[in-house]
């Protein structure tokens, strides 16, 4: 095992270097910098007052040099300053970090507790009507994008039916918006994977013993999802610990996402820096987390691919 933990920490390192490297280049050839954001609502500026801040900033150096004193910063623990706040980018981060792990943390247990029955239910009502109007449902909420189903749940929950505030007091609209199609592709899996467990010798031979179907779901059919449930979750943490950038923006949630769409029109490098080194560090460290977990799980996995 830690040889397979050292071997996937390794393979982190030119993953980190080419996105990090990639983002920087694009950056530059957006219109407009951070000066220019900056000075916009100044009316006429001098372009000698904008070269000056310019230079101040860095932003007047090579590409190449730009890049090599951002990551000498990275390598040594210092993700800079923001340029238009002037606040440490570390500190940005952690201003924002909480509300999006709220956030993660209620959404994937609204999902959890929604899917995994609807998928069982579907699975042994399997061509019923039960089974039908489940399917018709997922395939809806998994078809809708989260901006549509965010706007849907602000003009009937907060404005028709005023049960919950529109923008930024509340986690449950968010985490209703992100729920509904992540909800909706657990259940279609967890649905396909009882399916196929249900279909095995082992489930045969439990009923020719008599024993009942709750327990042969519970026990053992269950068990057996666990593993493509880790996959998913695995996932969607590392999605949602990256922040959620249209729902976060939609509804106001100040987190790491909304952090990241106000970073992009601010045209702010060193927080968009830190917030692609931070989107890579966790799908890497999630999906690893996940590997070892297979293990444990079923110690038929093997490191390596073998089984």
């Amino acid at each position: 095992m830690k040889k397979y933990f050292f071997a996937r920490i390794i393979q982190l390192v030119p993953i980190l270097f080419g996105i990090t490297f990639l983002t920087f280049g694009m950056m530059q050839f957006a219109a407009g910098d951070a000066v220019d954001i900056i000075y916009e609502q100044s009316g006429s500026v001098d372009e000698s007052i904008k070269a000056a801040k310019r230079a101040e900033l860095g932003l007047d150096q090579p590409f190449a040099i730009q890049y090599v004193r951002w990551l000498g910063g990275v390598l040594t623990g210092d993700l800079g300053r923001s340029f238009i706040s002037g606040k440490l980018v570390f500190d940005t981060f952690a201003d924002k970090l909480p509300a999006t792990v709220e956030l993660m943390f209620v959404s994937l247990a609204l999902t959890i507790l929604i899917a995994t029955p609807l998928g069982i239910l579907s699975a042994v009502n399997q061509n019923r009507p039960l089974d039908w109007l489940i399917r018709v449902l997922t395939f809806v909420g998994n078809s809708l994008p989260n901006f549509f189903v965010g706007l849907l749940l602000i003009y009937f929950l907060a404005l028709k039916l005023n049960l919950l505030p529109i923008i930024g007091q509340s986690v449950v609209m968010p985490a209703l918006t992100l729920t509904i199609a992540m909800g909706a592709k657990y259940t279609r899996q967890i649905r396909a994977v009882v399916l196929e467990e249900l279909e095995k010798p082992y489930v045969t031979g439990a009923r020719s013993r008599g024993v009942d179907e709750f327990t042969i779901l519970t026990r053992s059919v269950l068990r057996s999802t666990l593993i493509m449930i880790v996959t998913l979750l695995a996932l969607s943490t590392g999605s949602l610990l990256g922040g959620t950038a249209i729902v976060e923006t939609i509804f106001m949630w100040d987190g790491v996402g909304k952090m990241a769409v106000d970073a992009i029109l601010m045209r702010d490098y060193p927080l968009i820096q830190a917030y692609v080194v931070w989107m890579s560090v966790i799908y890497v460290f999630v999906n690893l987390a996940a590997d070892l977990l297979y293990h444990w799980l079923d110690p038929r996995v093997r490191y390596g691919g073998a089984a």
